[in-house]
């Protein structure tokens, strides 16, 4: 079974919204399978609900882990999709369906 382990690559902030400021819009997000040497990962970006001001927060006291929830929450079911598919992809880097061999002429 592969690691999985998801990270930030950016945020898309709204510089003023609803009287706050730096308001987080858009999470671009990664998502990474390790399994010894096979390797599978995954990009994307989710658009965000707008900010409630009771619960914002604000950009300088954002952590990872809560971007990370944030995004998580707004893909909801597209999250096991998204590890099953590096699951997948870390299965036929284990076992390939095909190759590429050296051209025959090149080979001595």
């Amino acid at each position: 079974m592969a690691e999985i382990s998801w990270d930030i690559a950016a945020l898309d902030c709204a510089t003023l919204k609803n009287g706050l400021s730096r308001v987080v819009t858009a999470v671009h997000w990664r998502c990474n399978g390790v399994d010894g040497d096979h390797v599978g990962s995954s990009y994307g970006s989710v658009g965000l609900a707008d900010a409630d001001p009771a619960t914002f927060v604000p950009f300088d006291a954002l952590t990872k882990d809560v971007v990370v929830a944030w995004a998580k929450a707004a893909l909801g079911d597209s999250v096991a999709k998204i590890e099953a598919g590096i699951e997948a992809q870390i299965a036929a880097s284990k076992a390939p369906t095909t190759v590429t061999p050296p051209l025959p002429w090149h080979v001595k």
